[in-house]
């Protein structure tokens, strides 16, 4: 009796391979929570001033620091001084619109944006804290002045574009050096703000918190973005590096 022949089982096609677009990279959480950080600084010293506007909690350390920017003002310091008044004031124009049309020519999109944003939103900050804090700046200021001391706009516009340019031009691992030179470039005009009795000391390090930390966290919101251009410019995406070696 013969048997029904038996064929072996015939393996299935493997089903084709659903190839996946990488995913953007999650960012770390290390510059929105410094970036946190320091919009946390500008706020509670905004409400000291706003609680006690006659005298602030702040003022007894402001007038020691304006003493000591007592003067002379002339020489040297004052030429630097000067230079630095005019660098965060109509010459500090050029500067973001340098970084505009660099990353225009680049066409690197996404770094555009975030530059935008950041300088938009930054400026915006600033104003609203300005006329929603309303403190009147120091008697008789060497320069020429707006309304409003709280916070200083030329720290605040200092402290953003350093953050900012450094987080979009500068390599992760190459960051640490441009860090300290911005840190300082910071300082400096925070210096000069007081020395020409343009602003209270509390006012220059509102201003330097209110720029680096609005800068800090709009990094952060758009690391997901900027990962996309990183391959194109062949360096790793920005902010989800330790701050410390970025």
């Amino acid at each position: 009796m013969t048997g029904t022949p038996t064929h072996p089982p015939v393996a299935s096609a493997p089903a084709p391979s659903r190839r996946r677009r990488p995913s953007p990279t999650a960012p770390c959480s290390g510059p929105l929570v410094l970036g946190v950080v320091f919009l946390l600084v500008t706020a509670v010293l905004a409400a000291t001033v706003v609680a006690r506007p006659e005298r602030p909690l702040p003022q007894p350390l402001d007038d020691i620091w304006l003493r000591w920017m007592g003067g002379p003002h002339d020489g040297p310091y004052a030429v630097v001084a000067t230079l630095l008044d005019w660098l965060g004031g109509p010459l500090g124009v050029v500067v973001p619109l340098g970084l505009l049309v660099f990353l225009t020519v680049r066409r690197r999109w996404p770094s555009l944006l975030t530059l935008l944003t950041t300088y938009l939103v930054g400026n915006f900050l600033v104003q609203a804290l300005k006329l929603g804090v309303d403190r009147p700046r120091p008697a008789d200021p060497l320069v020429r002045v707006d309304h409003g001391s709280f916070p200083s706009g030329h720290v605040a516009g200092t402290a953003l574009l350093v953050v900012i340019a450094v987080a979009l031009l500068v390599p992760s691992g190459r960051r640490r050096g441009w860090w300290a030179a911005g840190a300082l470039l910071a300082l400096a005009m925070m210096w000069s703000r007081t020395w020409l009795h343009a602003h209270w000391l509390s006012d220059t390090v509102a201003g330097a918190a209110t720029g680096a930390g609005t800068a800090l966290v709009l990094w952060w919101a758009f690391t997901p973005l900027l990962s996309r251009e990183a391959p194109a410019r062949g360096r790793e995406p920005q902010a989800d590096r330790r701050l410390g070696n970025g």
